[in-house]
């Protein structure tokens, strides 16, 4: 039976098996738009922060 993982656990397995070799990870994402919270605890505030347009992360191996 296959474990299900969120896109944050595959990118950091991605990230773990290359970084020992040299490599470089890229994403990419359209629009982005992240809230960034004022501090931690449960009554933060959060401003959001975007890109307009494309962020492009990519993987190689320069190895």
């Amino acid at each position: 039976m296959a474990t299900e993982q969120s896109w944050p656990d595959l990118a950091a397995g991605l990230y773990d098996k290359l970084t020992g070799r040299n490599a470089e990870i890229t994403y990419e994402f359209d629009e982005l738009q992240v809230d960034v919270p004022s501090g931690t605890g449960s009554d933060v505030t959060h401003a959001r922060w975007g890109v307009t347009g494309t962020v492009r992360i990519r993987t190689r191996d320069a190895g």
